[in-house]
């Protein structure tokens, strides 16, 4: 099978599985050709039957602004056409499932059909796809697609319900590489960020308002009352500076490691003991699945997908939303009980890999792929 993906090629969760799945389709004998503006930060290097298309940018003087729907439509025309393609996988409804409905309907004039699939991940639903400039185009976008899926149950009836869309759509969970996220004994990085033996709570994200960054302050700050503890925060974005700000507020600026995007990250992830997740938003919770393969408990906020991945007094502990006194209590619970933690670490583990190991999930693209070409 021919598969063209696009999909962000940052360090978000949609352009992660869309890499991850795109590297694993290829190891199965598919031809997979990514179509994006940037070569995947996850393709870091040679993969066999993986080839790269970058859309070039046009500066040209009567532009304001960057025309990139444009541009993706007429490589993914390129691509589909010369490539023969036989279906586009598309991640993130905007732009990247309007542009390649514009190139199918383009293709059709030269006798050519390509079936797209487009995979909702949740920004794109629960965020920008609500502007009211964007919704009739994400609805619209949606609907026009052969096939539809998202990664998980909570975002399939948000789609359903926020758009009133009368389309079937597949609920095909987030999956992790259990080789790659894996517990390792004796992480040399652990006595980097706890010299003195401290426990070490980790938090990952892309520091947007939604992902509530400064929350994790707030729960290290509680914890340490009774725990000698240590934070690591990965990743960069816009609630950086407030959280740095507060940290040094609250005199826990020599307890906090700010160490920016970084690639390793399972290496950095076996330097800790409990991952916090305290999210507005979060329609599955990818960087919590990378934490859970390596044997970590989670403390997350109860909202989203969290839900279908954490399992309560089992892998971890959820908690209302915006309350960082319960996911205190909750952390210092685990961090307190040997016994207990080491049950929910093996709990964690084996949730990954009996659940949401790729063996278990690429086959079930695979198989949507085939229902979607036959349809």
């Amino acid at each position: 099978m021919k598969i063209g993906i696009t999909c962000y090629p940052t360090y978000g969760g949609s352009g992660v599985v869309a890499t991850e799945l795109g590297i694993a389709l290829a190891s199965k004998g598919h031809d997979v050709h990514f179509i994006s503006y940037a070569f995947p930060h996850r393709l870091k290097h040679f993969v066999e039957n993986v080839y790269f298309h970058e859309v070039e940018m046009s500066n040209y003087p009567l532009f304001e602004h960057s025309l990139y729907a444009l541009s993706l439509t007429s490589k993914m025309m390129e691509v589909i056409e010369y490539e023969k393609l036989d279906l586009m996988h598309v991640h993130y409804a905007i732009p990247h499932a309007t542009s390649a409905y514009l190139a199918k309907q383009i293709l059709k004039k030269n006798n050519a059909d390509i079936k797209i699939i487009t995979t909702l991940h949740g920004t794109d639903i629960t965020l920008v796809g609500l502007e009211p400039s964007f919704l009739p185009l994400v609805k619209f976008s949606i609907e026009e697609s052969d096939g539809v899926t998202a990664v998980s149950r909570f975002l399939k009836e948000k789609t359903l319900t926020n758009y009133h869309i009368n389309k079937d759509i597949e609920v095909i969970h987030n999956f992790i590489d259990n080789e790659e996220f894996k517990p390792k004994q004796d992480c040399q990085y652990r006595k980097r960020f706890a010299p003195n033996g401290e426990k070490v709570l980790i938090h990952t994200s892309n520091f947007r308002p939604v992902k509530r960054v400064p929350d994790t302050i707030k729960i290290l700050e509680i914890v340490k009352k009774q725990i000698p503890a240590k934070l690591i925060l990965v990743g960069d974005g816009p609630d950086r500076s407030e959280t740095e700000r507060l940290a040094r507020e609250l005199g826990l600026h020599e307890d906090v490691y700010f160490l920016g995007k970084q690639d390793s990250i399972s290496e950095i992830l076996n330097a800790a003991d409990i991952f916090l997740m305290p999210s507005q938003s979060e329609s599955f919770g990818l960087s919590a699945l990378e934490a859970m393969a390596c044997g970590l408990p989670v403390v997350s906020s109860s909202i989203g997908g969290l839900p279908e991945l954490i399992l309560h007094n089992e892998t971890g502990y959820i908690a209302e939303f915006a309350d960082a006194e319960r996911m205190a209590k909750y952390t210092i619970d685990l961090l307190k009980n040997e016994r207990k933690y080491n049950i929910f670490s093996k709990n964690s583990r084996d949730r990954a890999v009996n659940v949401f190991d790729k063996s278990l999930i690429v086959p079930q693209y695979e198989a949507y792929y085939e229902k979607i070409l036959n349809s």
